[in-house]
Order: structure tokens, then C-alpha cells, then sequence
């Protein structure tokens, strides 16, 4: 037998409060024995009656577990590259208090979820780079999340296939081949001025690796800050406004077969990303047998209140008249 509660002092506590308060009672009964006549049979019998609904109710509360068989439990992990674009246009601030700011905290709640999984954080702009590899460890990425920042990569503009380029590589040089167990999170304001997205949509779908845009901004757009200015716009000369573009975003998802969200003024859509991750099917990691026991607590308890409730309605005299 299995105790899932085994605290012997507890239970030595309770039986010594038990027996301190059933000596007083039988000392009472003594007292009266001297001038009154007492069936001493019945006595015994209350006696041994209450003892033994309490040691059952003992026994329930060490949570008593019968059976010693096994089960084999499986681990199941996916992976994840998180592309999150560092152009001057995530500074804007029409996202308070900035896009990538509000990206960063958001990022860090969202890998609390995926504790099991391999998660990989690729930057990019003109050009894409792996901050960090795919790994278990949620306190490096937290640390690599804690500094992002726009001054990390070229700004040349922003081209969203090279971080997926990237990340299909990785995938492809990884040992775990399973397709249903990879995906993609892209992060972009949507502005795109690369060349090579069509190729790169159609590997990842013919890979079967989908991806989850991550639209951020707002429709009305903001201005870019610059030191202590904002970025000019070259063609008229006034401040570069930077807004929200959703179509090449959209166009990602629905060819790999993905979903598109949102954070903006309009929505704020982290759930929901998070909901759609976990519905990917994950890839055997491992698995690990543990000893299978049920636990039986219930009737000893039963069993306890059961003598408890006779106990109380049985008549058992005590005095002889």
C-alpha cells in the first residue's frame, strides 16, 4: 500500500488529542461509576466504536493508494522560431508605449505557455540573424527578449522572407524531421520590400511548416522617433508615418496554412495566438513510466462515517435503572 499524505506527525498529533480528550470523558464516567450504576459493557462498546471510526478517518486522511502497476507516459514537444522584425518602424509609438516595446512583454508571457517546447528567436530587417537556437531553456530567451532592440540589425528596409529563409534552414539541418511539430511565429508591422517570398511560401507549405503572423500597429500609423527627432520621409521631405500593413501578413498565413492576428487599436489578439499553437500537434520527445496506484481514501472515509452516524443514533445506555 501507497500513503500519497504520509505525515506521521499530523497523524501523531491528532491521535494524542483524540486520546487526551476520550481520557477525560472516561474519567468522567469513572466519577459518576461511584455513585451511579453503569453497564460497563456498554461503555466499552461506545468505546471501541469511536476508536475505530477514528482510526478510519486517520487512515483516509494518509491518502491510502492500493496497486502497483505502471504506465508509460509520453512527451510530446513542437518547435518554434519566433521571427520578430527590429526595423525603425517598430519604435513607432502608435502602440503604447512603442510596437516593439509592447512586443516584448507580450513575447514574454507568451513563452510561459510553451515550457515543453523548443523555442528559437530570429531578428531581422533588410536581413534576418538567429539571436537564439531552438531551446528549452525559457530564462535564455527571456534574457535575449530583455535585449531587443532596433539597433541590432542593418535597417535597409525590411525584407520578411529572409527571416523565413532562416528558419526553413534550421529546420532542415535540425535531427527531428517531423513537419507537424514546426511552425512559425512572424512579427512585422507588414511593410516589405524583398523580392524572394513567393519560393520561400511555397517550400514552407510543400514542409508542411506553418506560419502565424503577428501583425502590430495601427491603421492611422505613427511617426518614427530618431534620437531626439523623427525620421524624414525623402520624397516630400515631412515625418515617414509608419503603418499597420496586414496584406502580405495574410498572404503568409493562408499559404502555409496558418492564421493571421493582431495587436493594434482595434484588437488584441495574444489568446488567440496562443489557443492556435497549442492545437499543433507535437513530435515524441521521450516518455517515462511511472508507477500507477489508485487512491482508496474513499472507503476508509465512508467506512468512518458510517460508524460516526451510528455512533450517534444507536441508543446505548449507560445507566441501569
Amino acid at each position: 500500500m501507497i500513503w500519497a499524505y504520509p505525515d506521521v506527525k499530523l497523524l501523531v498529533i491528532l491521535a494524542i488529542v483524540f486520546g487526551g480528550l476520550y481520557f477525560i470523558y472516561l474519567y468522567r464516567f469513572w466519577r459518576i461509576n461511584k455513585q451511579l450504576k453503569i453497564k460497563k459493557h456498554r461503555l466499552l462498546m461506545k468505546m471501541g466504536l469511536r476508536i475505530a471510526y477514528f482510526i478510519l478517518f486517520m487512515i483516509a486522511m494518509a491518502g491510502p493508494s492500493v496497486g502497483t502497476g505502471f504506465k508509460e507516459i509520453k512527451q510530446e514537444g513542437k518547435d518554434i522560431f519566433i521571427a520578430i522584425d527590429l526595423s525603425q518602424s517598430m519604435n513607432a509609438a502608435d502602440i503604447s508605449p512603442s510596437r516593439l516595446q509592447r512586443i516584448k512583454f507580450e513575447l514574454k508571457n507568451l513563452i510561459k505557455n510553451f515550457d515543453s517546447d523548443r523555442i528559437g528567436l530570429i531578428i531581422f530587417s533588410s536581413e534576418a540573424f538567429i539571436q537564439c537556437p531552438l531551446t528549452f531553456d525559457q530564462n535564455v530567451l527571456q534574457l535575449h527578449l530583455d535585449g531587443l532592440n532596433t539597433g541590432l540589425v542593418p535597417n535597409y528596409g525590411t525584407d520578411i522572407a529572409a527571416p523565413l529563409e532562416l528558419a526553413l534552414k534550421k529546420f532542415r539541418t535540425d535531427e527531428n524531421q517531423d513537419p507537424k511539430s514546426k511552425s512559425i511565429i512572424l512579427i512585422s508591422d507588414g511593410e516589405n520590400f524583398g523580392e524572394n517570398l513567393n519560393s520561400t511560401l511555397d517550400q514552407l507549405s510543400e514542409e508542411g511548416i506553418k506560419v502565424f503572423s503577428l501583425g502590430i500597429g495601427t491603421e492611422g500609423g505613427s511617426t518614427i522617433p530618431k534620437g531626439n527627432g523623427v525620421i524624414m520621409d525623402n520624397a516630400s521631405s515631412s515625418p515617414a508615418i509608419s503603418k499597420l500593413s496586414t496584406s502580405t501578413l495574410k498572404r503568409v498565413a493562408n499559404e502555409t496554412n496558418g492564421q493571421y492576428f493582431e495587436i493594434s487599436d482595434q484588437a488584441q489578439e495574444i489568446p488567440q495566438l496562443i489557443t492556435s499553437i497549442e492545437k499543433i500537434e507535437g513530435s515524441i520527445t521521450g516518455s517515462r513510466t511511472v508507477e500507477a496506484s489508485a487512491n482508496k481514501y474513499f472507503y476508509f472515509l465512508l467506512a468512518a462515517l458510517g460508524l460516526a452516524i451510528l455512533d450517534m443514533i444507536l441508543p446505548l445506555r449507560t445507566l441501569s435503572i
